[in-house]
């Protein structure tokens, strides 16, 4: 069902191009400034949601597509396409960006970067950003607004042409326009009703942990010398599952390949898992400064230092490449009840990072200057399940790097971070029990 500025419209199937382009007519035609929501155009040749990654539907044809300079201080795209596809565009403030989805793209071997024509637009990067879909992002140099969209079909060789013009836009109505969709998750089913959390450990069943490798897929988080930290993380978190099950843990990764998962998805999967802690596992850089060593985070509305907040704001900001921006869902009533929520599980994460940092003290040794911080990180903002967020170091210091990529250092951390969770579990099971007396 197409989507156009949050109305749903539905097409008549076209028997040939020419009726498609009629139909099309009425959504891409429209000269007039579009919604930063704008477009989703659904096509009769679209396939049901595959299963996992993309089945190559249609391949983008870098030597006929352009992103250049376009009229009145604007930008033109021109994307072609080895057939049509269902897709929508969007655009995303602070920073500027254009969002292109697109159903069965696959942009694999191809450097959208390349098609940069322009000093208006200093980034692009596209990748699979969900199961049957890929996503174009574009860093745009200022706000500029989508003033058209059209998707051509050529009748004679079934290929099709994207076409999109941009224009600059008042700071203020660009913010206004430009938001994420309804939901990072379209095309689905209506949520499931969720089983209620399990009661609070006391040490009488083994203990559920969550890990959760940091960015993946469109989102490769930092990059050092060719170590790309989604890479580094997800090997990590095989490596640390596969202790904590030898130690008697029970153990679920938010993502066990290299796909993007957005960060309300994250919290979902440990709330169906029923999750008694979740780790979130990163491996930071710094653009300035020599910072070195594992940090443990909780969360917090005021972060414990600039560093932090900046680090936060930045993992969130990754993360609205999947069109979600948790730091305006929350409604008077829902942040009160998870305040009451926070009330207990806080000490709880407190406690928990002082184990894990401890482990780490002992087995891996090297930690930051600071080892325990807080920040506002909001994959940290489950109210009800203990959580902490650790970076394993940072890979802009050469040691750090050294020490992430040897497997030899990392099972000391893996040791370090099983012997905190096992000395944390054991504590919080003795306090359950002093709460049911």
């Amino acid at each position: 069902m197409p989507v156009c500025a949050g109305r749903a419209l539905r097409y008549p199937v076209p028997n040939n191009s020419e009726q498609l382009h009629h139909y099309m007519r009425p959504l891409f035609r429209n000269r007039g400034r579009l919604s930063g929501l704008a477009l989703l155009l659904s096509l009769a040749l679209a396939l049901p949601v595959a299963a996992q990654d993309l089945s190559a539907l249609a391949r983008p044809d870098i030597g006929a597509s352009a992103i250049a300079d376009g009229a009145d201080g604007g930008v033109r795209v021109q994307l072609s396409l080895s057939q049509p596809v269902p897709y929508r565009v969007f655009t995303l403030a602070d920073p500027p960006r254009l969002v292109a989805d697109f159903r069965e793209v696959d942009w694999a071997g191809t450097d959208p970067a390349a098609l940069i024509r322009t000093e208006r637009v200093q980034g692009a990067r596209a990748g699979v950003v969900r199961p049957g879909w890929s996503r174009l992002v574009l860093d745009l140099a200022g706000p500029l607004g989508l003033d058209s969209a059209e998707m051509r079909p050529d009748p004679v060789t079934g290929r099709a042409l994207l076409r999109l013009a941009l224009r600059p836009a008042a700071p203020e109505a660009f913010a206004a326009q430009s938001r994420p969709p309804q939901s990072a998750l379209w095309g689905l089913p209506d949520p499931e009703t969720l089983p209620p959390p399990r009661r609070r450990p006391d040490g009488t069943r083994p203990l559920r942990v969550v890990l959760d490798p940091g960015h993946g897929g469109i989102d490769p988080g930092a990059e050092r010398d060719g170590v790309r930290e989604s890479t580094l993380v997800l090997r990590f978190a095989r490596e640390l599952r596969e202790a904590l099950r030898r130690a008697g843990f029970e153990v679920v990764l938010t993502r066990d390949a290299d796909i993007f998962v957005p960060l309300e998805t994250r919290i979902d999967i440990a709330r169906r898992a029923q999750a008694d802690v979740f780790v979130s596992i990163h491996a930071d850089a710094l653009a300035d400064g020599h910072a070195s060593g594992a940090t443990v985070y909780t969360l917090s509305e005021t972060a414990s230092d600039k560093a932090s907040a900046l680090l936060a704001e930045r993992h969130d900001r990754d993360a609205l490449l999947a069109g979600v921006d948790l730091s305006e869902q929350d409604d008077v009533i829902a942040t009160v009840l998870m305040d009451l929520a926070r009330t207990e599980t806080a000490p709880r994460s407190d406690r928990l990072a002082a184990a894990v940092v401890a482990g780490l003290k002992a087995h891996a040794g090297h930690l930051y200057k600071r080892p325990q911080l807080s920040a506002g990180f909001s994959v940290l903002k489950s109210p009800d399940i203990p959580s902490i967020l650790v970076e394993l170091g940072f890979l802009s210091s050469k040691s750090d790097r050294e020490r992430l990529v040897s497997p030899q250092w990392r099972a000391k951390a893996v040791a370090g971070l099983v012997a905190g969770l096992s000395a944390w579990a054991a504590e919080d099971a003795a306090l359950a029990g002093l709460l049911r007396r």
